[in-house]
């Protein structure tokens, strides 16, 4: 074969394409003839031949200049080094529902509605932790009128009494409207031997109304639930900032995201869960986060609710417990504010996002948690109303975010000018109908059930959306703080947290938040013998603000008081 494509060139070069296409013919009989041959029989005195055992394929080999890509590179970090295992939080089992029960309460339902005249029908009953949420499809009004029956003749039938028969014909209908349902919340309590059934009409992105209902029994919402959901991993995968919330009442699981709403303000009444919402929030970040992502601020004036974290690396300052201690702790957190503007203006970015993907050392987010508003509003109200909106309105951009609690949502408490930058809000079970209009702009957190019910209103939602909170123990939290101590003792001892110590040596005394400090000066300057008293008249304000004046006059050196005016005080 070799040597008829030889001479097939020869050919080429000699007689031109048609002797080479002759030639080529050939080679293909030829080439037939060796593949049809069969083997010939093996000669006498030799071994017939084994057949050869397949290779396996050799490993293609590089140049010693090219590195190959180890499988190391590639694969994620493991977790497990950096962060708490999973186990250390319980996993409650599935609480079991009773079909039966939810089918007679169905029909129950509508027979309730169509003894007032609605007509409705279930179509889904959704069964979740607290309550059981039952999708009812409205049905029609209808109008009818009476006709006269007759016969084939066309004469009017008439019974056996000489009267004459009627039939009814329907002449008109229209839809149920959603008022009647909304209309109908006490009576259908009533029905149904409930305390309370919460209607929401419609509910989003179905066409039903949804009718609340709440349980004969509740079951737990363990917070490892909600943290291997796929709705918190895929949220997680987007955003640092994912909390659990809990599970809707419909028994999906509900996570938020600090960095989309971007405060958060919570209210309820005493033991109704707002603590311990509080510490999911804060144990989701601790197992999904490590310090050099997410930094915590915890304000805590009842002493004894967030002491289990103290010592984690996570802490920025250790958690504060004194009203000045408070005070100095947010100015801290306005100057760190301030000085994140800077660089982000230097380094020409607009957020923490941009800056940490430019930057060699990236910024860790800060979450400033206060348990109990009114207590530092009942003690410094016109210092830390400032502080709070002045963070909420500008801290966004610079990964600086709040969640506020407070058991008293009164008026003076949660000012206007504090509603208006907490666009995200949760109200737990509340005494009346006034604190649920004054958190939630509505009506209904009146009647929730406690122990961690919750009604949740996200920034971008007009209504409010019926959850049960999640529930971490005192163990769990234990087990996880554990850790982190563990892993600062060998990763992160205190004399090497940079972050922490130059946050502790931003200068707050420079700050002065206070309006009326310059006219006060000015008042020191033209009396010699400055009271309390004279700073009231003159500025027109209270006495605490007047006397903390006082103190900040008395440190500038611009006034001293003697042994009179201090009894007198």
């Amino acid at each position: 074969l070799v040597e008829q494509l030889w001479k097939a060139l020869t050919f080429l070069a000699s007689y031109g394409f048609k002797g080479l296409v002759s030639l080529l013919r050939s080679a293909g009989r030829g080439l037939a003839n060796l593949m049809s041959r069969k083997p010939m029989p093996a000669e006498a005195g030799q071994r017939p031949r084994k057949p050869k055992k397949a290779r396996p394929p050799a490993e293609e080999t590089m140049p010693e200049s090219v590195t190959p890509v180890s499988d190391e590179k590639v694969t994620p970090i493991e977790p497990s080094t950096d962060l708490p295992p999973i186990e250390f939080l319980n996993k409650a089992p599935k609480a079991a529902f009773a079909q039966a029960d939810e089918t007679e309460r169905a029909k129950l339902l509508e027979e309730a509605l169509a003894s007032y005249g609605v007509e409705a029908r279930v179509v889904q009953v959704n069964p979740g932790p607290s309550v059981t949420q039952f999708g009812v499809e409205p049905g029609w009004e209808r109008k009818f009128r009476r006709v006269l029956e007759r016969d084939a003749d066309g004469r009017i039938k008439k019974d056996k009494d000489g009267n004459p028969l009627y039939r009814l014909e329907e002449v008109s209908r229209t839809r149920v409207k959603v008022e009647r349902f909304l209309s109908l919340a006490n009576d259908l309590a009533l029905t149904l031997a409930v305390p309370s059934v919460r209607i929401e009409a419609p509910v989003p992105g179905k066409p039903l109304v949804g009718i609340e209902v709440p349980n004969v029994s509740t079951a737990i919402v363990p917070l490892r639930s909600v943290i291997e959901s796929p709705a918190f991993q895929k949220a997680r995968a987007k955003s640092k900032l994912v909390v659990a919330l809990g599970q809707a009442a419909g028994g999906e699981p509900v996570v938020c995201d600090l960095a989309k709403m971007p405060h958060l303000l919570i209210a309820g009444a005493t033991g109704s869960g707002k603590t311990v919402c509080l510490n999911c929030m804060i144990t989701s970040f601790l197992m999904k986060t490590t310090p050099s992502e997410v930094r915590l601020v915890l304000v805590d004036p009842k002493r004894v609710e967030m002491v289990t974290f103290s010592g984690i690396p996570h802490l920025l300052t250790p958690v504060v417990v004194d009203i000045d201690k408070a005070i100095e702790a947010l100015r801290r957190v306005t100057v760190e504010m301030d000085h994140r503007y800077r660089r982000f203006a230097a380094a020409g970015t607009r957020n923490i996002d941009t800056y940490n993907k430019k930057a060699a050392e990236p910024l860790p987010y800060i979450v400033v948690f206060i348990d109990e508003l009114a207590d530092l509003m009942m003690s410094a109200a016109d210092v830390v109303e400032p502080l709070i909106c002045r963070l909420a309105q500008l801290s966004r951009a610079t990964g600086i975010h709040l969640v506020v609690a407070t058991q008293r949502p009164s008026v003076d408490v949660v000012t206007g000018l504090i509603k208006a930058n907490f666009p995200a809000r949760i109200s737990f079970a509340v005494v009346s109908v006034v604190d649920s209009r004054t958190i939630l702009d509505a009506p209904g957190a009146e009647k929730l059930l406690g122990q961690g019910d919750m009604l949740y209103l996200p920034p971008d939602a007009h209504k409010p959306r019926r959850l049960r909170g999640c529930f971490v123990s005192d163990e769990e939290m234990d087990k996880v703080t554990n850790f982190w101590r563990k892993w600062a003792q060998e990763h992160l001892p205190p004399e090497q947290d940079r972050i922490a110590q130059e946050f502790s040596s931003l200068p707050v005394e420079k700050i002065e938040l206070d309006p009326f400090l310059e006219r006060a000066r000015e008042l020191a300057r033209e009396n010699p013998r400055l009271s309390i008293s004279l700073l009231q008249r003159r500025l027109h304000i209270g006495y605490p603000r007047a006397a903390r004046l006082m103190e900040q006059l008395e440190d500038e050196g611009l006034v001293t008081r003697g042994a009179e005016e201090l009894g007198e005080e």
